[in-house]
């Protein structure tokens, strides 16, 4: 029963909202996500090792299965994160009891409603979960309520609601282009239908719709040109709303794209292969552009998601087995390698009371617990071995190579080697140097680091072995791209 998975988040929500208490209010949010991780085990791991769940409304298959993991682990490790972060706002009298509920109820809302997106199997109800998304979010990244805060807001929700337009319209091109094959049915924007006759798609209408999604949904996804709201929202945003955003929303966009890719691959061959690496690579280029030159921690760690939006990209629009695997790993190594920055984030903004990046120095004297963290987090976001960012890059670059795309591989390895370049100097800014005077040493709250040494974990263990169920897992969500890892 799907239902139940989608049950508990929005009965989570329901708790934290009739809370009275902050304790209360804590442990409903922390319990309700770790609960939400452990019902959706039994899902993913039918999605990908027992065939499609396929209940009419319901949808769920390997790529359902990945997304729906990332969603749940993110959120239960934000959750468990937001609690001193929030106490801290709190002592700081950035927050109140009100704000605190707040708060929580529209956390559990918008994994609700990232859910949603990877679960029906109507491409028409995926769009409705995907503005959800937006709705929802936009009053988180305007939960301080100040000025910037609330322009960042309201240009996240105009920007990312004109790309959404632009993807109903592609996704009614999509219906348009089945009809030949389908006639007028109700169940013709089911993505399990369509892909049964996606070779019998119209492919000149096949080609309009895949460039409005990719349009459309790109731009909730980060990729540029279409990215100007990224570093607004994420900057102003609570920082475990940032890691949310980074983490997880930005893969949900990225995530209708795919299944719209995995029909277009078939209809019209090569052709969103080639929309696909055009846009990776574009996003790498802007992105190394502003990862050099930005000045606010936030905002640098957003155009780092910009960067790393366009590799998954880039490495499903190369295609072939090894391009395609390195994609799919490259969406869970990101995921759990951009948490880890952000929470590193959160601890040295709240420490040392700024966001820019030449007032913070001196970390391995101030906090070294974190910036022993943010070494391993910067190192393996600039995609530094041993790290699991590595491994999906250099399967992409092998995959590149063995596709004898070599104009494509010898770009993407400069990029990525200027970027490390300017990831390694700025992480390193930060953690050398002498600290402001009068700036306490010690780290602001223990429980916090809890789920950065998960994280911490997770990338170094994935980045030296990879066990045989995760790849098995990650084989079953390649073939779906016509491939085979």
């Amino acid at each position: 029963m799907v239902e139940l998975l989608l049950l508990v988040p929005l009965v989570t929500a329901l708790l934290c909202g009739i809370s009275r208490s902050e304790k209360a209010i804590y442990v409903f949010s922390v319990a309700g996500s770790l609960i939400a991780a452990l019902v959706a085990i039994p899902y993913c791991y039918q999605a990908f090792f027992e065939g499609p769940v396929d209940t009419g409304l319901w949808y769920l298959d390997p790529l359902s299965g990945l997304f729906m993991a990332v969603i749940v682990t993110i959120t239960a490790l934000v959750s468990l994160y937001s609690v001193q972060y929030l106490e801290h706002d709190r002592k700081e009298g950035e927050a109140n009891l009100k704000d605190l509920r707040y708060y929580h109820v529209l956390l559990h809302l918008f994994a609700f409603s990232m859910l949603m997106v990877v679960v029906v199997d109507s491409l028409g109800l995926m769009w409705i979960a995907v503005e959800g998304t937006t709705l929802v979010s936009a009053f988180l990244v305007g939960f301080y309520k100040k000025s910037e805060a609330m322009e960042a807001s309201w240009k996240y929700l105009i920007i990312c609601s004109v790309g959404i337009t632009l993807a109903l319209l592609g996704i009614i091109l999509l219906y348009a282009s089945s009809v030949n094959a389908l006639g007028e049915n109700a169940d013709t924007l089911d993505w399990s239908v369509l892909r049964s006759v996606a070779g019998q798609l119209d492919p000149a209408l096949m080609k309009v719709s895949f460039i409005f999604i990719l349009v459309g949904l790109g731009t909730k996804a980060g990729l540029a040109p279409m990215h100007t709201w990224l570093p607004d929202a994420h900057s102003q945003a609570p920082t475990p709303i940032s890691a949310l955003l980074s983490a997880v929303l930005l893969n949900c966009a990225m995530y209708g794209v795919l299944r719209v890719h995995i029909l277009a691959s078939e209809a019209v061959p090569g052709f969103s292969s080639s929309l696909l690496t055009f846009f990776g690579l574009f996003s790498l280029a802007i992105a190394t552009a502003f990862i050099l030159t930005s000045r606010d921690l936030k905002r640098f760690l957003a155009f780092s998601s910009v960067e790393h939006m366009g590799i998954i990209a880039l490495g499903f629009g190369i295609g072939g087995p090894l391009a395609v695997f390195g994609a799919v790993f490259h969406v869970l190594a990101h995921s759990l390698t951009k948490t880890l920055m952000f929470f590193g984030a959160g601890n040295v903004i709240q420490k040392y009371g700024t966001r820019e990046m030449k007032d913070i120095k001196g970390l391995g004297r101030t906090m070294p617990a974190t910036a022993s963290l943010l070494i391993m987090g910067g190192a393996a976001i600039a995609g530094s071995p041993p790290f699991a960012i590595f491994i999906g890059e250099l399967f992409m670059i092998s995959g590149a190579l063995a596709q004898g795309e070599y104009l494509v591989a010898g770009l993407f390895i400069t990029l990525i080697v200027i970027i490390f370049a300017g990831m390694t100097y700025r992480v390193f800014g930060m953690v050398s140097g002498r600290p402001q005077e009068g700036l306490s040493e010690g780290e602001i709250g223990k429980l916090r680091m809890l789920p950065m040494l998960v994280l911490a974990s997770a990338i170094l263990v994935l980045g030296l072995f990879l066990p045989e169920t995760l790849s098995d897992a990650l084989g079953a969500v390649v073939e779906l791209f016509g491939v085979s890892a």
